[in-house]
């Protein structure tokens, strides 16, 4: 077979490895952020024992790779007979489940420092003036600090999520054929391995082209936005 014959035989298969690339992806960048928020908000704080526990976790998570944790989560936890009888095994054994903590618990602990970094670049006037105007503590995080954080973390937030992509490439490992490993699957049945790995890279270019061009509306919709606003 030519190789435009393979691709045609075989794309709808990297079409189903890259639909699972995004559903984790998706997943772990929602889930991810959710657990950032109260992380970065704990961590933006003047307190050194509230800014301790989330110091750890992030600090775990940024210095390990994430194939290692991935690792730890699938295989690891199950050489504990108590996961293996808690009502957790279910999901823990499940390498789907297994991969979409690993990258969410990942992601979390980057987007939390991105959030961290954009409360403390709000200018102290903004929130002084919010306090002025009687606003307590919870309404001026609410409608003053998290709005405006969000703006300024949008951009790297926006690379965290397409080096998420980029990472996600490690899950073959654990036995899922997302865009990588169902490349490196095929390209083992017919020894194009060449070719089936820069037909991944396509993708994965494809991909993160549509992603860029996603947060760059985002990024402009928020700023007419907030100009509107004032």
């Amino acid at each position: 077979m030519t190789e435009w014959e393979l691709l045609e035989k075989w794309t709808p298969k990297m079409l189903e490895g890259a639909q699972l690339t995004l559903e984790l992806l998706a997943l772990s960048a929602i889930i991810g952020l959710i657990l950032a928020v109260p992380l970065g908000i704990a961590r933006a704080s003047k307190h050194w024992y509230v800014r301790a526990l989330p110091y750890g976790y992030i600090f775990f998570f940024r210095g390990t790779p994430l194939l290692l944790q991935l690792a730890l989560v699938y295989y690891g936890l199950a050489q504990f007979e108590a996961v293996r009888k808690s009502m957790f095994w279910h999901y823990l054994r499940d390498p789907f489940f297994c991969t979409l903590l690993a990258m969410s618990l990942h992601t979390a602990a980057y987007i939390a420092e991105i959030l961290r970094g954009a409360i403390h670049a709000i200018p102290k006037g903004e929130v002084e003036a919010a306090r002025s105007l009687g606003m307590s503590r919870k309404q001026a995080l609410l409608f003053i600090i998290l709005p405006r954080a969000t703006r300024i973390a949008l951009p790297a937030y926006s690379n965290e999520v397409i080096l998420m992509l980029k990472a996600s490439a490690v899950v073959y490992t654990v036995t899922l054929y997302d865009l990588m490993g169902m490349a490196k699957t095929i390209a083992a049945k017919n020894y194009q391995y060449m070719l089936f790995f820069c037909y991944a890279g396509l993708f994965y270019l494809l991909i993160t082209l549509v992603l860029t061009l996603l947060f760059r509306g985002l990024e402009r919709w928020m700023r007419v936005d907030a100009s509107q606003g004032r």
